[in-house]
């Protein structure tokens, strides 16, 4: 038989236990599908809503519970995009003043991500385009990634993702809220929505003049000759024999600008 205090020591001991997988289990389903997550955040920030639960939460999470959660380039996409864009609109939305110095802007770690901060250009180079030197112009790959980027970037570059990161200036494509399983189709509509509203052919000189995102990160694209091939694809030139002119690009910020797709 089991004296009382012992049986007494036992409840507590049982009765803590379960606490603590009732609240452990709690704080892993708050943020267990990531991409949900960066759905709902930018969808409240479309809709003018306090985000800060959304920012909290991204804040707790470990890089671990990110690379178990987001385990497909089409989640990695998906989530990246849509949190890289949501912060665009929050940060500029409080602070317009902070776009004065755009390098400073996008390079100073000032986003709340697993526990430390996480500058623009970390999720757009070292996420989204896998590794890449921001000023390689797409050709050049870092040589010592840290282990964040390393866990948690895509498999594959993919250059449609040009036309859907927004940084907030008037020339940017659109914001739009991805999803895992519709990225794809959504990255093709944004792609062709955006390059059709910024691409002009003349004939005549056979002349295309294009967005310079196609000259900043021109490795991403396959250079001058990947370029061309896209804008064929595309139905914007009639046939690769073409010279291409990169347009100037607006800076002006501009954060109502939004599209579903």
């Amino acid at each position: 038989m089991i004296s009382h205090p012992i049986k007494s020591l036992l409840l507590v001991f049982f009765i803590v236990l379960s606490c603590t997988s009732h609240y452990a289990q709690k704080a892993s389903s708050d943020i267990s599908d990531f991409n949900q997550l960066s759905e709902q955040f930018l969808s409240d920030v479309k809709a003018g809503k306090d985000t800060k639960s959304y920012e909290d939460k991204l804040a707790r999470t470990s890089v671990n519970a990110l690379a178990d959660g987001l385990q497909t380039d089409e989640q990695k996409l998906a989530f990246w995009i849509n949190i890289y864009n949501a912060y665009i609109q929050v940060l500029l939305s409080k602070n317009p003043e902070l776009y004065e110095d755009r390098q400073a802007f996008f390079n100073e770690e000032r986003i709340l991500i697993a526990g430390e901060k996480r500058s623009f250009s970390k999720i757009e180079h070292g996420i989204i385009r896998k590794s890449q030197w921001s000023l390689g112009l797409g050709k050049i790959r870092k040589w010592f990634p840290d282990a964040f980027e390393r866990k948690l970037r895509v498999d594959k570059r993919d250059y449609r993702i040009h036309f859907a990161l927004n940084c907030g200036a008037k020339d940017c494509p659109p914001v739009a809220i991805y999803e895992a399983k519709r990225v794809n189709e959504q990255l093709n509509k944004g792609t062709e929505q955006y390059l059709k509203r910024t691409t002009a052919y003349d004939a005549a000189s056979k002349t295309v003049k294009v967005t310079s995102l196609f000259s900043w990160f021109r490795g991403d694209f396959g250079s001058g000759r990947g370029t061309k091939k896209i804008l064929k694809e595309q139905g914007l030139i009639p046939s690769t024999d073409v010279e291409l002119e990169f347009k100037n690009y607006d800076w002006t910020l501009d954060l109502d600008n939004w599209i579903a797709l």
